[in-house]
């Protein structure tokens, strides 16, 4: 996510990381090269402008050339007005009203209807709402059919009505349904074009006015650039919509609508998508945005991830079993499963505070985990719950069944023991010891 402009940004402020003294020249010529990194990631040109401006005051405002640490305080600022252009703060979704009606409006392609999908998903899990979907777009061949399928695999109802034209009536009528479904949240996905038209804009002007949504959201892909904010500004002069999605944001490698996109329309980022799965949807923070755009990670967002996957239960079995010595491949298996769940190997990495530019240029598979799983599924259960049953005909049948190599078993049984043993340390005194051998290491 946004790697040409992290890594721009980071070549740009390299000069003044440095404890060495800093002139007014070298600010200088430093937020020129942020300025060039910002116009590269397709942010307008009038909004990089005042970007820099206001950078260059605050630090002059700040004494930054007089300061013990100038490069790390200049990285401060670029990183707070990164998060002042992105919004500031954090806006949620309004669901005051019950049913809640959340109408979705973009252009064709942009992924309105898997991010309606993702958002019906999200509202039941994280806020224990009961959301309905309603298949308002009756143009594009197989959308009703589409929205089905999506409200299948998250487990949603949806309202349609094939064979009705009329998507004003079709709102209306799924509205009622979801009132007398007990249905707390609506969410319309309607009909995009290829680009703005005017048929497209009094369709959705219509049904926004007949059914007086509390949440109107533009869905807009990521990867159009400037193009997105364009469209945004054409959707909210009609619409004066309340938010912004942004997809595909997993595949935006410059970020520019995700940084200009807020002070175009004036309207907060919401969501965003960062992948394909119907879990790969984030609330959009500005400030964590900020962080990562800067090669600072997102430890927050990396640690809410990990707790929503966390068993209790599971991990009380887990140190019962390693304090017994019968930490098993399930086990294993089991913790492997948590992490795949947190989403994207990639974008996990890329909120580790500087993991990011150290794996740059690595291909992080999402399938990185699907040997490991095929050697443990061709082991026998005895083999799975007893380890030390393994010996080399064994490895070797494994190796064959799981089409992978035994220097693979070998290496897999190698990341076993490690991981055995350190679980093990944990679990006594060994973890306080290394935290006092960690603080007592010299500096």
């Amino acid at each position: 996510m946004f790697n040409n402009l992290s890594e721009k940004l980071d070549k740009a402020l390299h000069v003044l990381k440095g404890h060495g003294r800093i002139s007014e020249i070298n600010v200088a010529e430093t937020l020129k090269e942020v300025r060039r990194a910002l116009l590269d990631a397709d942010v307008n040109y009038k909004i990089a402008k005042e970007f820099t401006n206001k950078v260059k005051e605050k630090a002059i405002g700040q004494n930054v050339l007089t300061t013990l640490q100038p490069g790390q305080l200049m990285v401060k600022i670029v990183k707070d007005e990164l998060t002042a252009l992105m919004g500031g703060e954090v806006e949620e979704v309004n669901l005051s009203a019950s049913p809640s009606v959340i109408l979705m409006s973009g252009l064709q392609g942009s992924g309105k209807t898997t991010f309606s999908g993702k958002l019906a998903n999200y509202l039941k899990t994280k806020k224990t709402k009961k959301p309905m979907l309603v298949a308002c777009d009756v143009y594009r061949p197989a959308a009703i059919d589409q929205l089905h399928i999506v409200g299948e695999q998250v487990g949603v109802e949806v309202y349609s009505d094939q064979g009705n034209n009329d998507p004003v009536a079709i709102a209306k009528a799924g509205i009622a349904a979801a009132k007398a479904k007990g249905c707390n949240v609506v969410i319309i996905d309607t009909a995009g074009r290829l680009a703005v038209d005017e048929v497209m804009m009094s369709e959705i002007a219509n049904i926004h006015k007949a059914i007086q949504p509390q949440e109107t959201l533009f869905v807009v892909d990521a990867m159009t650039g400037q193009d997105a904010v364009n469209t945004a500004k054409a959707f909210n002069d009609i619409l004066n919509f309340d938010g912004v999605i942004l997809t595909k944001l997993d595949g935006d490698t410059r970020g520019g609508a995700a940084i200009s996109i807020k002070s175009v329309v004036n309207k907060p980022i919401k969501f965003i998508g960062t992948g394909e799965k119907m879990e790969a949807i984030d609330v959009f923070y500005p400030a964590r945005m900020a962080e990562r755009i800067l090669g600072m990670g997102d430890v927050v967002s990396l640690v809410e991830r990990a707790q929503e996957q966390f068993d209790e239960e599971e991990a009380r079995k887990i140190q019962k079993k390693i304090a017994k010595n019968q930490f098993g491949f399930d086990d294993f298996l089991s913790q492997i499963q948590q992490v795949k769940k947190m989403g994207n190997m990639k974008d996990l990495m890329g909120m580790i505070p500087g993991a990011g530019k150290m794996m740059k240029d690595v291909d992080i598979d999402d399938d990185a985990f699907k040997h490991i799983e095929a050697i443990i599924q061709s082991m026998t259960p005895q083999e799975r719950s007893k380890p030390t049953l393994l010996n080399n005909s064994r490895k070797k049948r494994i190796g064959s069944g799981s089409g992978t190599s035994i220097q693979q078993v070998n290496q897999l049984m190698k990341q076993f023991n490690q991981m055995s043993k350190m679980m093990k340390m944990m679990q006594g005194g060994g973890g306080r010891k290394m935290m006092e051998m960690m603080k007592n290491m010299p500096r």
